[in-house]
């Protein structure tokens, strides 16, 4: 097969499955995994894709499928671990928490971990391996049937488990997240168990980086005002903001030089004293916010 052939059956492959792996690139259109991944690599470089390690996401359009959980849980780290730290500072001591599958909400359980007597409910495998192996929190999983890939357990086991549990707070990722669209997801069965972890909670939090929001996908999950509070980096382009209200909180994250001058150019908020959404660790407990869910029409 001619490179450009092989190419453009690339660039077709990730946009029809939302991502692929190298290798199983390599063997569908028979060439070596480092042919592809040279493929890949200017294929990113055109924009025409979205580089991962181990593979390639779509830059556009809807996927109907879910993209692996290590390809998710290498991108963004920096972004990531900053809101998680902002976001584990609602959390106190002794409190209950449901957390949603995800790279985002991983981060987070990784940041929570300093608390005590903690009770941690979880439909994610590695989520629950990250507790169990530090111990020191109440562990409860949800049970249900296991997409293999993303490491979440779905079905009416997991929305029979939540339909009986109240905590104080549930943790929440996105997909895709628009100010009129809502947040959504790229499938369909994990969409009762995000609605049942929100009506479980007495408060509800989104955590997603910068990159969900403005964003549409397949599944409609509830509204923006399902949340208390949406949490992102601060790579959000300050003209995109708002749409989400004052509910938005965008945390800075630790850049260098020519990230900085990249995100100014993009409209973003690099500069930490910018804005009062920003998250400013202190010594001080935060304020809880205030629980104002509306259910989406």
């Amino acid at each position: 097969m001619m490179a450009e052939k092989r190419r453009r059956e690339i660039v077709e492959q990730v946009r029809r499955s939302g991502y692929a792996e190298a290798r199983t690139l390599a063997r569908d259109l028979g060439v070596d995994v480092s042919t592809i991944r040279r493929d890949l690599d200017m294929l990113g470089r055109a924009g025409l894709i979205q580089r991962t390690h181990g593979g390639a996401l779509a830059t556009e359009g809807v996927s109907a499928l879910d993209v692996p959980y290590e390809a998710k849980r290498r991108e963004r780290l920096a972004e990531k671990r900053a809101i998680a730290e902002y976001a584990a500072q609602f959390v106190n001591d002794g409190e209950s928490v449901v957390l949603d599958s995800g790279s985002s909400t991983y981060a987070l359980a990784e940041a929570l971990r300093v608390r005590q007597y903690l009770t941690i409910a979880t439909n994610d495998i590695r989520i629950a391996h990250s507790f169990a192996s530090c111990g020191g929190a109440r562990l409860l999983m949800t049970g249900g049937q296991l997409i293999d890939s993303v490491f979440t357990l779905v079905g009416p086991a997991t929305l029979s488990f939540l339909g009986g549990l109240h905590v104080d707070w549930a943790f929440l990722g996105a997909d895709a997240i628009d100010p009129a669209g809502g947040i959504s997801n790229f499938n369909t069965v994990e969409v009762p168990v995000k609605q049942a972890m929100i009506a479980a909670a007495d408060r509800a939090v989104l955590v997603a980086d910068s990159s969900k929001f403005g964003r549409r996908a397949l599944a409609r999950v509830v509204a923006i005002d399902a949340f208390d509070t949406l949490v992102t980096d601060d790579g959000l382009p300050s003209a995109d903001r708002d749409g989400y209200g004052s509910r938005l909180v965008c945390v800075p994250t630790p850049r260098g030089g020519a990230e900085k001058a990249a995100l100014r150019a993009r409209g973003g908020e690099p500069r930490a004293t910018r804005s009062n959404h920003q998250a400013k660790r202190t010594t001080e407990p935060m304020a809880q916010p205030t629980r104002s869910v509306q259910t989406s029409p």
